[in-house]
């Protein structure tokens, strides 16, 4: 990828579907470390065939230029172009801070993965957020293609899914103002957010604000990030110099992308925990038991609707060996296989599990069932506790041939349970990849199909 003696180059990455927040963010960084340029692709031109990047600074656009679509593919046309753009950058020189600015729906984990393994460090990874629309965006569950926003002709993901994972993956989230005569968010937008991603540092990037964020592990005064000192704002001559903005700081802060990689993960993801303020709740559901999958089956729509975002992992008597990922935002459910239970697995299995994911198992384990267990969140304005245990309360219920507990291997399953099968992700672009709870007809009683779960995705948005 180049030669050792190349210039090192910090690499932040911001995101996010909120464009006028994203672009406020971007904008504020190359204020805030002079010398910084921000490199963009716009896959709105993909129709044309083509991606349109453009780099530039504080002062406007230095160079624009296009890449050709892969594959008919927009987003792996940006896999493509991003690190020779950012190596050309390093080669030149004399830029402290790459700011790569991704495209509305481009999500921020592949494009980190991308850098990485380019030989690019990134710094920092920033979704930009107008707190006062995520709750909207939360309850959009039209597909990304409606709204001209799909990275591929094959992307199948929503508004909702796409937002919660921008969100959900950045250890520091950008909160911008609202756009003058548009609603201000009020404390449960604030909440909202807090709650779904309580471990994020949350920076206001308002007009003059030097604040140290927000958040449960803000950088303090004395803080000091690599490389940031030398390209701080001069001062007047006999005055002090203005210290660097929260958000410069988070921008150079470092991000490891293998450690945020097995924070989404659903066997060692570190969920919300229970809270209740301003209206708006986190219900944490933890339990030892396993659903009955057909029972389960027939309170997904209460369960799936019953919140404005819900994730975690669970466990089916039928299916003891397989960690299943619960992934909902607007109604809309996102189920597939995560890979074994550790419990399912032979001692001399263990070794070639990576280390967290052990780590992860070891803290939350039972004597006699391991790891498996149900984990599941709820986040939402308004969330009906009662309502959701009393939806809940029938997938749990054992048959009588099972014992309490659901050890694995116990036959809960009568030949009518529908079939879980997710759709395969490895059938799908990279980069443009969605997924949706697919129900197939099994043992002669039908499952949801298709059309089915498209109507009962109707009805939840509607």
């Amino acid at each position: 990828m180049g030669g050792p003696d190349r210039p090192v180059l910090p690499v932040v990455i911001v995101g996010g579907l909120h464009a006028e927040a994203r672009r406020a963010t971007v904008a504020r960084l190359l204020a805030d470390v002079p010398g910084s340029v921000a490199l963009h692709h716009d896959l709105a031109t993909a129709a044309a065939g083509t991606v349109v990047r453009t780099v530039r600074d504080a002062t406007g656009i230095l160079s624009a230029g296009e890449a050709p679509l892969v594959n008919d593919c927009a987003c792996c046309a940006l896999r493509e172009d991003l690190v020779p753009e950012l190596i050309r950058l390093a080669d030149a020189g004399g830029t402290p801070l790459a700011v790569v600015e991704l495209w509305d729906s481009v999500e921020p984990k592949a494009m980190a993965e991308v850098v990485t393994a380019g030989g690019f460090t990134v710094t920092g990874v920033i979704t930009a957020v107008d707190p006062a629309l995520v709750l909207p965006y939360l309850g959009n569950g039209d597909d990304l293609a409606e709204g001209s926003l799909a990275a591929a002709a094959t992307d199948q993901r929503t508004v909702a899914d796409t937002f919660a994972r921008q969100l959900e993956y950045a250890p520091v989230l950008a909160l911008a103002d609202s756009p003058p005569g548009s609603p201000e968010a009020d404390d449960e937008d604030h909440e909202l957010l807090a709650q779904l991603h309580p471990t994020a540092l949350r920076v206001p990037i308002g007009p003059g604000d030097h604040s140290h964020g927000l958040g449960g592990h803000s950088p303090g005064p004395g803080d000091h990030s690599p490389g940031l000192g030398d390209h701080s704002t001069v001062a007047a001559p006999g005055t002090p110099p203005a210290p660097p903005s929260a958000l410069a700081r988070a921008a150079l802060a470092g991000f490891d992308v293998e450690a945020a990689a097995a924070a989404q993960h659903p066997a060692c993801a570190l969920l919300p925990p229970e809270a209740d303020a301003h209206g708006v709740t986190t219900l944490v559901w933890h339990r030892r038991r396993p659903f009955h999958p057909g029972r389960l089956y027939a309170a997904l729509e209460d369960l799936t609707c019953a919140s404005a975002r819900s994730r975690g992992r669970f466990w089916l008597a039928d299916k003891a060996d397989t960690l299943p990922h619960w992934d909902a935002a607007d109604g809309a459910l996102c189920v597939e296989g995560a890979g074994p239970w550790l419990a399912s697995l032979p001692d001399a299995a263990w070794d070639l599990v990576p280390p967290v994911r052990r780590a992860a198992a070891a803290l939350d384990w039972h004597p006699e069932h391991g790891d498996r267990c149900r984990h599941l969140v709820f986040t939402s304005p308004g969330l009906d506790g009662d309502g959701l245990a009393r939806s809940w309360s029938p997938a749990c219920r054992p048959t009588p041939s099972t014992p309490p507990g659901g050890p694995p291997g116990s036959n809960c399953r009568p030949a009518s349970t529908p079939s879980w099968r997710s759709d395969p992700m490895s059938t799908r672009p990279s980069g443009a990849v969605a997924c949706c709870c697919m129900f197939q007809e099994f043992g002669g009683k039908r499952g949801t199909s298709a059309p089915q779960w498209a109507s009962m995705r109707a009805r939840a948005f509607g």
